[in-house]
């Protein structure tokens, strides 16, 4: 069953399996269930973890203590959203995570529900890719100490909130005065991240796989202010500048969820994070057949 979109890549054949679902999607866990039956009447083993468990934490859905250290693959049920953050909760793990998407178009997830039993049973037989994607490290810091540090897989983005105004920043790459922006805001994405925000901002787009880091402005007040595309090892550094209206409504955001707010002088420091997502691929579409479908139903 399945074999027609396994990838021909002999894999290790993973035994332990660990559930992330967004309950949101699956509020009975009538789906989660099923999975968990079918894997388990392939002689495999099953973990998952209650609601409860994760509260109280700095998680979204997956508390990182709680996964079993012999854990060989994470299956995140919703979408892009629940993908993003478990690769986030689970960052220092560096598991490979099989999505399925029970939610709403992405680019990321691209099993559909109706593919989830063939694309399992490629995994269960070996025939899978892992597909590695960088990640960005993002520390705020303020007169020079440390007050916020997180991971994100697709986007740290830096926004004004409150009212309509605009803010303004200065950009260095690697200790060097790059250039300054007055915007809306600031978007510093992965390739991953290219076809989100990033997109919508009107950046780039970039093979997902790459090894490249994406600085896109958000409404920028000069035209001639566009993305620039920097390397993967390059430190970025956002300073703060004096507020005009002297109201401090700035925010840093990772992958849009998680956030940490910032006044003038602040400094975020953006390089690339230390672990990488891995990405369970059983699809022999590659990155341009998908992109060119999601596209034309875009």
């Amino acid at each position: 069953m399945g074999s027609e979109m396994c990838i021909r890549d002999r894999a290790t054949v993973m035994e332990k399996f660990f559930i992330v679902t967004n309950t949101a999607k699956d509020k009975d866990l009538v789906f989660t269930n099923s999975i968990i039956d079918y894997l388990e009447s392939k002689g495999k083993t099953c973990y998952t973890q209650t609601r409860e468990a994760v509260n109280n934490t700095d998680y979204n859905y997956t508390n990182a203590d709680l996964v079993p250290t012999d854990t060989d693959c994470v299956i995140v049920l919703g979408g892009d959203g629940t993908l993003i953050q478990a690769a986030r909760d689970l960052s220092q793990l560096e598991l490979p995570l099989l999505g399925i998407n029970i939610g709403t178009l992405g680019f990321l997830v691209d099993i559909d529900k109706d593919q989830a039993f063939p694309a399992i049973d490629c995994v269960l037989g070996g025939d899978y890719e892992i597909d590695e994607r960088m990640m960005l490290e993002g520390k705020a810091y303020r007169d020079g100490r440390l007050i916020y540090t997180n991971v994100a897989l697709n986007d740290i983005v830096i926004n004004r909130s409150g009212a309509l105004r605009v803010i303004d920043f200065d950009i260095y790459v690697n200790d060097e005065y790059l250039t300054s922006y007055t915007a809306d805001g600031l978007i510093i994405s992965t390739p991953t991240g290219s076809t989100a925000y990033n997109l919508s901002a009107g950046g780039p787009i970039a093979q997902p796989n790459s090894e490249l880091i994406i600085l896109t402005p958000v409404c920028p007040h000069k035209i001639n202010q566009r993305s620039i595309i920097l390397d993967s090892f390059d430190e970025i550094c956002v300073k703060m500048s004096k507020s005009r209206s002297n109201q401090e409504e700035r925010v840093a955001s990772f992958d849009g969820e998680l956030h940490t707010n910032l006044i003038s002088g602040d400094k975020v420091i953006i390089t690339r994070a230390p672990k990488k997502a891995k990405i369970v691929k059983t699809s022999k579409l590659s990155f341009f057949q998908v992109l060119g479908k999601k596209m034309s139903v875009i």
